[in-house]
């Protein structure tokens, strides 16, 4: 075999698996990512599961199940009013077209400006939350009474506003 033919074997191989390099690439830029409604429902529903799981520990504490740990309750408080500030922007109008992994029900939006109160006092009581809470030195009196608002507080949107 000549030095020729291998060179042109070489760079007719190369071309052919640059040009396929290019396909697959252009292919993968051009292929649809997650919708905005669905990102916006993955969204949400990481931003509540972590907020249900920071908050479970303070129903156990209040309800004597757990040990109280003032480090471990100002942070988890903290991380509760961080993660509910985030919420004003995980339930855009988009996100109502039936995801079905959302278990968001259509009243939100037909309900929207309700919704967005809830929101928003929700938010401020997680802020009230984690300032109650950062004040206790024990599972107080105290301690339980902000527990048990900001529970009504979830309980109330669950009621009206997630489906089972």
């Amino acid at each position: 075999m000549s030095l020729y033919s291998k060179r042109a074997r070489a760079l007719l191989f190369g071309g052919a698996l640059a040009a396929s390099c290019v396909a697959l690439a252009s292919a993968y830029a051009q292929a649809p990512g997650p919708s905005p409604a669905k990102i916006a429902v993955e969204n949400r529903r990481a931003e509540f599961v972590l907020i249900g799981n920071f908050f479970r520990w303070f129903g156990a504490v209040a309800r004597g199940n757990a040990p109280y740990d003032e480090a471990e309750a100002t942070k988890r408080a903290a991380r509760i009013a961080y993660l509910a500030g985030l919420l004003d922007e995980s339930f855009p109008d988009i996100s109502n077209v039936g995801e079905p992994d959302s278990k968001a029900k259509p009243e939100i939006w037909k309900e929207k400006a309700e919704f967005d109160k809830k929101l928003v006092k929700f938010k401020e009581d997680a802020r009230l939350f984690a300032e109650a809470i950062g004040k206790e030195k024990s599972a107080t009196e105290g301690f339980k009474t902000a527990v048990a608002n900001l529970g009504q507080d979830c309980k109330g949107c669950h009621d009206s506003y997630k489906a089972k």
